[in-house]
């Protein structure tokens, strides 16, 4: 199932990063700000349970999650998208999944995971800012399942349709939440219209 978010904050913030222009220090600001918005409405259906707590002047009823919460980046540019998780959940675990596009055949390549052993009873947001292919992205929730993740959402700040398709068909149980659909992937399998390269306008490489 696939989620536009639509908030003209979003727009805007989405406008900046996608300009040429933008030098990394703001891109990189404006991806938090971005992941941020994203990360609200990802988190909007968590379950929460009540419980009994005493303000200072009386008791009354409170609410605490019931799931713990794995954030899970696809390095490197999705190291962009975490403290838009964390500054919500700041309790939350945080998992590496390293993952590159070889530029040749375009499939994804595993190169470093390290993820919390919790991974089986959380909601797992796996949250990469460009869904392309689609490739990173499917390898990464496989991943994640072999571990023994069942309950994952996969956050993005642009995605193809093509990527959201070979989602739909290879892990249809996962929901994908993105701020934009963009038109389409060009020869190169780029985004467009897109942002460029994520993790290099991020990190100024």
């Amino acid at each position: 199932m696939l989620t536009v978010v639509d908030h003209p904050l979003l727009k805007r913030d989405l406008t900046i990063l996608r300009d040429r222009r933008t030098p990394h220090g703001l891109f990189r600001r404006k991806m938090g700000d971005v992941a941020s918005i994203l990360a609200y409405e990802a988190l909007r259906d968590l379950e929460v349970d009540e419980e009994a707590i005493d303000t200072p002047l009386e008791p009354t009823t409170g609410f605490r999650l019931v799931k713990e919460i794995v954030v899970v980046p696809v390095l490197r540019a999705g190291l962009g998208m975490v403290d838009g998780f964390v500054r919500f959940v700041p309790e939350a675990r945080v998992g590496h999944l390293g993952m590159y596009r070889d530029e040749q055949t375009h499939s994804p390549v595993d190169y470093y995971a390290n993820i919390p052993k919790q991974i089986g009873e959380a909601r797992v947001f796996v949250v990469d800012p460009m869904l392309a292919t689609g490739g990173s992205a499917a390898g990464a929730l496989s991943h994640l399942k072999r571990q023994g993740a069942v309950d994952l959402v996969f956050v993005c700040l642009v995605a193809a349709p093509e990527g959201v398709k070979r989602l739909e068909e290879t892990h249809a149980d996962v929901p994908v939440i993105t701020a934009a659909l963009d038109r389409e992937l060009d020869a190169d399998a780029y985004i467009r219209p897109g942002l460029g390269d994520a993790g290099d306008r991020i990190f100024g490489t």
